[in-house]
C-alpha cells in the first residue's frame, strides 16, 4: 500500500462569496478522488468589501449597486444555484437580508485553525450564510458557530470583542491584493500550482496531480 502524500493546500477566499462556496466544496470533491493524498486546508482571509461596516448593510440594496442589471444577476444566482446542487448546496439567497463585513468571520477561522477545526467551522460559516440567511458578522452567530465545532464560546466572544487580530486579517488580505490576487477562490497547491475560480473537481484533482510531480 503506497504511504499518503501529504499537501498544504491554500485557500484564498471569502466566506460570503458564493463561488468560493462552490469552490470550497469541488476543492472537497477532488481531494476524495485522489485517496493517496493527505491534504491540509490552510484559510487564507480575503475580503470582497473591506470597507462595509461592521454591522453590514441591506445586501438586496448593496447588491443592486453593484449589478445595474438585475437579469444579470438573476442568472449569476441561477447558475450558482445549478452548480450547487451538484455539490450539495442550497443556495438560498433570498433568505440573506444583510452583506457582512467578514473581518470578525475571518479571525473565528484563524482560531480554529489553531484548535484544529478550520474546515467545520468554514463549513458552517458559508451553510449559515448562503443556506440560512444568517448575519455572520454577528458575534453571536459567530460564538454558535465556533461553540458547535469544540471551541470555546465565551473565549470567543471575548476575542471577538477585544478586536484580537483584527489588523492581523487586515493585513493578509492586504497581502493577498499586493501578490496579485484579484478574484477568488484562490487555491494554490504546495505552493506550486494555482487555481483560480470554483473549477471542477476533476480540473482541480488535475491541478494536485501537477503539483505532486512539480
Amino acid at each position: 500500500m503506497s504511504q499518503p502524500q501529504a499537501m498544504i493546500i491554500d485557500v484564498v477566499a471569502d466566506v460570503v462569496c458564493p463561488w468560493c462556496y462552490l469552490g470550497w466544496r469541488r476543492l472537497k470533491s477532488a481531494i476524495a478522488l485522489r485517496p493517496d493524498l493527505k491534504a491540509q486546508l490552510i484559510w487564507r482571509p480575503y475580503q470582497l468589501d473591506p470597507t462595509l461596516p461592521e454591522e453590514g448593510v441591506d445586501r438586496k440594496a448593496y447588491m443592486a449597486q453593484k449589478f445595474k442589471d438585475p437579469d444579470k444577476l438573476k442568472a449569476v444566482h441561477t447558475a450558482l444555484v445549478e452548480g450547487g446542487a451538484e455539490e450539495g448546496i442550497v443556495f438560498n439567497f433570498n433568505a440573506i437580508e444583510l452583506s457582512p463585513n467578514t473581518n470578525a468571520a475571518h479571525r473565528l477561522i484563524r482560531w480554529a485553525l489553531t484548535a484544529g477545526v478550520q474546515d467545520q467551522v468554514v463549513e458552517a460559516l458559508f451553510k449559515a450564510y448562503f443556506e440560512q440567511g444568517l448575519d455572520i458578522g454577528d458575534p453571536i452567530v459567530l460564538g454558535d458557530i465556533a461553540e458547535a465545532a469544540g471551541m470555546e464560546r465565551l473565549v470567543v466572544l471575548q476575542l471577538l470583542s477585544e478586536g484580537a487580530d483584527k489588523e492581523a486579517v487586515a493585513r493578509e488580505h492586504a497581502m493577498a491584493v499586493q501578490g496579485g490576487v484579484t478574484g477568488v477562490p484562490f487555491a494554490i497547491f504546495a505552493g506550486k500550482v494555482a487555481v483560480v475560480g470554483a473549477e471542477s473537481p476533476e480540473r482541480i484533482a488535475h491541478a494536485i496531480d501537477q503539483a505532486l510531480a512539480g
